[in-house]
């Protein structure tokens, strides 16, 4: 069993990549240094924030049901912690690399800045494939991998949660695990637990609520009528599933087509996404719906719609396609759907793009709530949640907004001025710079 502890890379070093125009991390740093040149950072201040403050390669054994042992390789990475300890989700994915590791680590300390929460930014993966695991194998790899980071995270450190393939119940196994560790019932280590296990109320849609709050502002501004609107979601996960769910419900739009990443699926009419959830859940994807006709992931993000929401993986939005999306606002559900190529094509066009780090920071905001619940022992009803989440929403929306204008750039630029600003603050009234 071997863990390793790395440093963050010294200035002027590369990032490995395949290919360099489509590597988070890269895009990551791109999208902070343009941000940096605005701001007029110090060259101390934007060196500083433009790695990982310290990194965690863990490497274990687990045992799996037909008797053979399997090593499995993660990583934790705590991005910066100047507004206070680090928060992120750990993802269970076979394509994980430690550069998207770095990248969602930054954007979460974008994120949990945008949004004014006192959180840093951190974020961790163990490469494997949950699809092609059984439920034991899922809680071994759990236990172990919680094993290897017991020693840098906790309530005052690193507040890990869910995040791409894992959930509640992963949750749950890493809170009893890292109790067993230090000896006592430690519920606030994890954040997005069950209920019975101190989660919050209105965790679950949370991320997805968040981004329609969002999509609400939008809509004032452009002086969309949500209830008359269409709307296409790519990827139909828990985000997607519940921004379909909640764009229909709340804003009463008509959702017209979504996809999941065995393909998709289209109906002018509308479709009613907890039909399509419950096909889902049958049948293994929402391919072949009854009353719909087939549409492809890359079709999907050229609907003329009012709202598209991309609630899958990085990178859907290139320079390849920018030139035809043709949806007058996109909402990043997803980490990183956009580069940073398409961006800029897609200001030029009038799209209006509600950055991923502001749109999807209903997730841990209310993972915030959830620490503050855990840390006095007293837990909210979920209309509480939802009205704090709206004002938190709202208000980062309309900073953002704000600071596009003043600048004249695109709302995530305006986003990174906000969050790198409020970073960058902390970290000289620490004396860090």
């Amino acid at each position: 069993m071997n863990t390793t502890a790395t440093m963050a890379p010294p200035t002027g070093a590369k990032v490995t990549t395949t290919s360099a125009d489509l590597n988070p991390f890269a895009i990551a740093q791109r999208q902070l240094d343009e941000a940096a040149a605005i701001l007029k950072l110090d060259k101390a201040t934007h060196e500083a924030l433009r790695w990982p403050m310290r990194e965690l390669h863990v490497h274990f054994p687990v045992k799996m049901d037909d008797g053979s042992t399997r090593v499995f390789h993660g990583f934790r990475v705590q991005y910066n912690d100047a507004r206070g300890p680090n928060k992120g989700g750990i993802r269970f994915h076979p394509d994980e690399t430690i550069d998207t590791v770095r990248a969602l680590a930054a954007w979460m300390t974008w994120k949990t800045a945008v949004v004014d929460i006192p959180l840093g930014g951190g974020k961790g993966g163990v490469i494997c494939d949950p699809k092609k695991l059984s439920e034991t194998e899922l809680e071994r790899i759990a236990r172990a991998y919680i094993g290897q980071v017991a020693r840098i995270i906790g309530p005052e450190k690193d507040i890990p949660a869910p995040d791409v393939y894992t959930t509640p119940q992963i949750m749950a196994w890493m809170m009893d695990e890292y109790s067993k560790i230090k000896g006592y019932n430690d519920f606030g280590v994890i954040t997005g637990k069950p209920l019975e296990l101190g989660g919050s109320a209105g965790r679950g849609d949370a991320t997805a609520r968040g981004a329609v709050y969002t999509v609400r502002e939008a809509s004032k501004i452009l002086d969309i009528n949500l209830g008359k609107a269409t709307v296409a979601v790519q990827g139909y996960g828990n985000a997607g599933y519940f921004a379909a769910k909640l764009m229909k419900d709340m804003m009463g739009s008509k959702v017209i087509a979504v996809t999941d990443s065995r393909g998709g699926i289209i109906n002018d009419n509308g479709l009613d996404p907890d039909q399509i959830l419950a096909h889902k859940k049958k049948t293994g994807s929402v391919v072949g719906f009854p009353g719909s006709r087939p549409i492809s992931n890359d079709e999907i993000l050229e609907l003329a719609v009012d709202v598209l929401c991309p609630s899958a993986l990085e990178n859907v939005i290139t320079a390849r396609n920018a030139g035809s999306i043709k949806a007058k606002i996109v909402a990043e559900a997803a980490n990183g759907p956009t580069t940073p190529e398409a961006d800029q094509i897609l200001f030029r066009n009038g799209v209006f793009v509600i950055p991923d780090f502001l749109c999807n920071a209903g997730g841990v905001t209310v993972s915030y709530f959830e620490c503050v619940q855990n840390a006095y022992n007293y837990y909210w009803e979920v209309e509480d949640v939802h009205k704090v989440l709206d004002k938190k929403m709202t208000s980062a929306f309309h900073a953002v907004y704000q600071m596009s204008q003043k600048h004249k750039v695109h709302m995530r630029t305006g986003a990174y001025l906000v969050a790198v600003a409020r970073v960058a603050a902390a970290m000289k009234l620490r004396g860090w710079v």
